[in-house]
Order: structure tokens, then C-alpha cells, then sequence
């Protein structure tokens, strides 16, 4: 038999068509839901535009119909409709005045409505959910579209693979090594650690690009660049993307203190200010606040963004050696700027090098609108910590890094590493590991 779904606030700004993914069944929105909904509409984050798109999806079908009475979703769907409540359902010892006993009241009303049909109520809220089962009411959690089903399925770029011992004496004497779909699946650009079948001690690192060309050898950069030497492998893999202007998108996923920001940060200055491969280096990261917000910012959109790009400018002060001056000048000439992605929407950017930090925090459609404004000869890093996320509408499965990850893995204008030792110090290490 066809249920009724009861949506809570929290699933329409987590995406604005949910209501197109519950099949045939229908759809109630409980009246209190649009008064929420209206609340965030004015928000200039992904969940303000969830609030926005909902409203002109509910006055698009409110066109065809009433929405008291129903209107049908489309072929194949349910109903949906706007609903009230009975004040006489309102559970006792319940506050009236909570939007959260509102909406479970409308389940209540409309389970009295019709006893014979199952009503179920959809929230991401984990209390409302104990609130509702503690009542008798069936209910679901709200699980949006995952790239992948949990973190350990991620794409990390890399991966071991075990070879005759001649095949890594051929490698290293630069003869051409080749590998076969049918010998091992790999990525473009993914990285592949060659072990000996005789001593496994004995390996050689290579980067794959598609099974028409040879491997080629990873650079150990042992000279270093802006003073910054690699201090493990998946550093090495790192710098070998970002300073590959054949590979315009790269993606580096990775605990606190893995070195993510500073080596994409020292990748751009070398390309920007010593080769000039491209003419600007442009910072930036998702406004999301730690904790609780301390409100709006004074100053110009530079002074906005100054507190939010602290951990930028502290990477900048590193790698130019505390030569304030220096950096002051690249910044008053353009060479280095700051960009509040607020406002990028629309932007065609060329000739620079872009990196876009704590990219966790960016949901699937930030994501897009940012790698669109992509222009001729630019290169975009996307750097982030999948387990540090602090928009509550996102997790590690859902958020704009993981899906930019998973999603681009096939094509050869991308390419991704997930780096593992933490390498900030030995507090910043034994943190991320135990707390």
C-alpha cells in the first residue's frame, strides 16, 4: 500500500527535489515546514539556494493545482500537499510553539485521516527521530545522494601492484614499461608503487596516465621547491600534480598537518612567480564558521575574507620567510589575490593558478558553479579534510571534495591523492589520530 511521507525542514534544504525520490508514494508538507523554509531563504550558501529552489518548485506545481487539495508529481509519482494540524492531536506534555511538535502533530492528524495508510516521517534531525519513535510514529532517517557508501571507498590515488623483478631493473634503466587492463585496473593519473615478486623490498614509484603509454617515473624533487622538500611519498605524488600543467584539476584529501594547503600553496607560487606559467595565484575557501558564527564582518570584501584566509597567509608567511614586505607587494599588485566565492558565480578566470581550501565544506552544486568558472590556461587545486566537516548539511560521503574525487577519477584533466602522515608536528599528528 502507497505510505504518506511527512517532510521535515531539514530534507528540502538538504536538496531541494527530494520530493521527486520517494516513488509512487505521496507527499505531505506540513504548513510549519514553509515558515522554516522561509527562514533560510535569504542565505547565500548552498542552503539558501535548496530554500529558494524548493519555493519555485512548490509555485511551479501550485500552477497546475491546489496544493491543499494534491498535485500529482509527475508520471509514475505521488501526490504532495500542504497540510495542517488538529491542536487537539498535539501529543500531551508537547510544547506547541516547537516547530519539531508541530510537524510530528500534522503526522498524527493525517494518520488519524486515513488509519488504513502507513504515515512515515523524514528527518536528518537524529532527536526528532527519537521524538517520533518515542511516540509510536514510524520514522526515516534522509540520506542524500552519496558518491560513495563510507570513507573507505574513497578513490586515493595510489596503489601497490607486483611485477616480475626484471620489470623495475627495466624501469629504472628508462626502458618503456607497460601495463594491461587485464593485469591491473588503474585511473588516469593515478600513482602505482611497482613491488618486486622476488623482494618486496625492492619497488619503484610510477604514475600511470592510460594503458597506450609507458609508466613514467615520479620526481623526488629532492631540491625542493620555495624550500619545501616532500617528506614521504604521497607528498611526492602530490607535487608531481600540482606542478603538471597537464592536469588542470587536482584534488589532495588528507588529515590535519598532511601538508595539503602548504604544498598546493608552494606548487602556485613556483608556477606563478618563478615560471611563469600562469599570471595570479587566487586563494580561497567556503565561509563556515567553527562553532558558533560572531556575526557580520566590517571592512571591504579583502578585510571580510582576511580572518577566514589566516591559515592561507600563515602558509604564504612560511614559504616566503616571514617577508611580510614581499608579500604585501604581491598582493598590491594583483600577483596574489584573495577570492570570496560568494561572488564567483558568472566569472570566467584565466591564466592563474586557483586553490580552493576546506573544499569539504562545498556541496556538490558549490562545487560545480566553481569548476565552471574555469577559464583557458588556469589550474584549479581543491584541498580539504573529509572528516573535518562543519556545514551540518553535509558528511564525509555526501560533501563536493569526495564527489570531485570519485567523479573525475576517469578522465586525464584530473587527478587526486589522499595524503596520510601528518607532518605539522608531533602534537598536530598524535591529535588527529586520538581525538
Amino acid at each position: 500500500m502507497k505510505k504518506k511521507y511527512i517532510l521535515d525542514t531539514n530534507v528540502f534544504l538538504t536538496n531541494a527535489k527530494s520530493i521527486f525520490e520517494f516513488k509512487n508514494n505521496d507527499i505531505i508538507i506540513p504548513l510549519k515546514v514553509l515558515d522554516e523554509i522561509d527562514k533560510h531563504k535569504k542565505r547565500q550558501d548552498g542552503v539558501g539556494l535548496n530554500a529558494r529552489s524548493i519555493i519555485r518548485i512548490l509555485d511551479s506545481l501550485r500552477a497546475k493545482g491546489n496544493l491543499h487539495k494534491g498535485v500529482r508529481l509527475g508520471k509514475g509519482k505521488g501526490i504532495l500537499s500542504v497540510r495542517g494540524y488538529d491542536v487537539e492531536d498535539l501529543p500531551r506534555g508537547c510544547d506547541i510553539q516547537s516547530a519539531d511538535n508541530e510537524i510530528i502533530t500534522t503526522a498524527i492528524t493525517e494518520h488519524k485521516k486515513d488509519p488504513k495508510r502507513k504515515v512515515v516521517v523524514v528527518t536528518r534531525d537524529i532527536n526528532m527521530r527519537v521524538k517520533c519513535d518515542s511516540l509510536g510514529i514510524p520514522t526515516e532517517d534522509y540520506v542524500p545522494d552519496r558518491i560513495i557508501s563510507n570513507t573507505n571507498e574513497l578513490y586515493i590515488g595510489f596503489t601497490t601492484h607486483l611485477v616480475d623483478d626484471q620489470r623495475i631493473d627495466q624501469f629504472y634503466n628508462d626502458e618503456e614499461i607497460f601495463l594491461e587492463k587485464e593485469e591491473i585496473k588503474l585511473f588516469s593519473n593515478q600513482f602505482v608503487m611497482l613491488v618486486s615478486s622476488a623482494n618486496e623490498k625492492k619497488t619503484a614509484l610510477a604514475r600511470f596516465k592510460n594503458y597506450n603509454q609507458k609508466l613514467f617515473k615520479v620526481n623526488e624533487y629532492k631540491q625542493g621547491i620555495w624550500s619545501l622538500k616532500p617528506r614521504n611519498k604521497e607528498q611526492m605524488f602530490a607535487l608531481d600534480l600540482l606542478l603538471d600543467p597537464a592536469v588542470p584539476i587536482v584534488t589532495l584529501v588528507g588529515k590535519a598537518g598532511c601538508g595539503k594547503t602548504l604544498l598546493a600553496i608552494a606548487a602556485g607560487l613556483e608556477q606563478v612567480l618563478e615560471k611563469e606559467e600562469y599570471k595570479k595565484l587566487i586563494v580561497s575557501r567556503p565561509v563556515q564558521p567553527l562553532g558558533k558564527d560572531i556575526g557580520y564582518l566590517p571592512g571591504t570584501m579583502e578585510e571580510k575574507m582576511k580572518p577566514w584566509l589566516m591559515p592561507i597567509q600563515d602558509n604564504l608567511d612560511f614559504l616566503l620567510n616571514g617577508k611580510k614586505e614581499s608579500m604585501n607587494i604581491y598582493f598590491d599588485k594583483g600577483v596574489i589575490q584573495t577570492e570570496a566565492l560568494t561572488y564567483i558565480r558568472g566569472r570566467s578566470i584565466s591564466n592563474a593558478f586557483i586553490i580552493v581550501d576546506e573544499a569539504q565544506n562545498l556541496t556538490i552544486h558549490e562545487l560545480k558553479t566553481i569548476i565552471t568558472r574555469v577559464g583557458e590556461n588556469t589550474k584549479i587545486v581543491l584541498t580539504g579534510d573529509i572528516e573535518q566537516i562543519d556545514s551540518v548539511y553535509l558528511d564525509s560521503t555526501s560533501n563536493g571534495l569526495s564527489y570531485a574525487a570519485e567523479k573525475l577519477k576517469s578522465y586525464d584533466l584530473s587527478g587526486h591523492i589522499t595524503l596520510i602522515k601528518g607532518e605539522r608536528s608531533k602534537v598536530a599528528t598524535l591529535a588527529s589520530k586520538v581525538l
